[in-house]
């Protein structure tokens, strides 16, 4: 059973930095695509950025820039790392594993941007 599990988010003051983490288990790490959403309360989860099992990045207008995607396939884990963050970046941070046609979700880390 695949169990994808964030940590990391938090309150964190306008300008800072965040960096969470996505440990995966119970799939083939290293043949999937992972990826990071983020969701605002009564707005639509939309797509932050993705990696593939060989590293390759894309990233969407709303991670462009100031955030970075990465994985480790060793620790089965992926990245996020957030800098400049904005009061806009608050939301709740999902994790997502695509693999064999199947879709993933993690249960979602709280991030508050917030002076």
């Amino acid at each position: 059973q695949v169990q994808l599990v964030e940590s990391g988010g938090g309150l964190v003051q306008p300008g800072g930095s965040l960096r969470l983490s996505c440990a995966a288990s119970g799939s083939i790490f290293n043949l999937n695509v992972m990826a990071w959403f983020r969701q605002v309360t009564g707005k639509q989860r939309e797509l932050i950025a993705t990696i593939t099992s060989s590293g390759s990045t894309r990233y969407a207008d709303s991670g462009e820039g100031r955030f970075t995607i990465s994985r480790d396939n060793a620790k089965t884990t992926v990245y996020l790392r957030m800098d400049s963050l904005k009061p806009e970046d608050t939301a709740i941070y999902y994790c997502y594993e695509h693999q064999r046609g199947d879709d993933y979700w993690g249960q979602g880390t709280q991030v508050t941007v917030s002076s």
